[in-house]
Formats: structure tokens, sequence, C-alpha cells
């Protein structure tokens, strides 16, 4: 049969949580299109207007 790693002692909670410190999620980074002043996200073409850089890319 065979042998698997198994904890010798029990984690802290403090151990476990501080390793958990880095699991946060973080809200998507929003700008505020020049054009239309809708929210979308930075570099990246305008999905109400079409623009980008202050032209007319795609129709919206």
């Amino acid at each position: 049969m065979a042998k698997h790693p198994v904890p010798k002692k029990r984690t802290s909670r403090a151990r476990r949580d501080a390793r958990r410190s880095h699991h946060a999620l973080t809200p998507p980074t929003l700008v505020e299109c020049p054009e239309c002043k809708t929210r979308k996200p930075p570099h990246r073409v305008c999905p109400e207007c079409g623009t980008y850089d202050g032209k007319q890319v795609v129709e919206a």
C-alpha cells in the first residue's frame, strides 16, 4: 500500500490565513471613455462608441 505525505503538525490559523492573504479578488480597472464618458477597460476600443485614441475605429 502506497504511503502518502501527511502533515506532522496541524497548520495554525495564522499560518493558514497568511498563506491566503494573496487570494483576494480585485475589481477590474475601468477608465472613462473620453468620447462618450462610459466606463471601459484601459487600452481597449470603447464598446459603446467604437473609438480608440480619439479616432473612430469600429462602427458602433
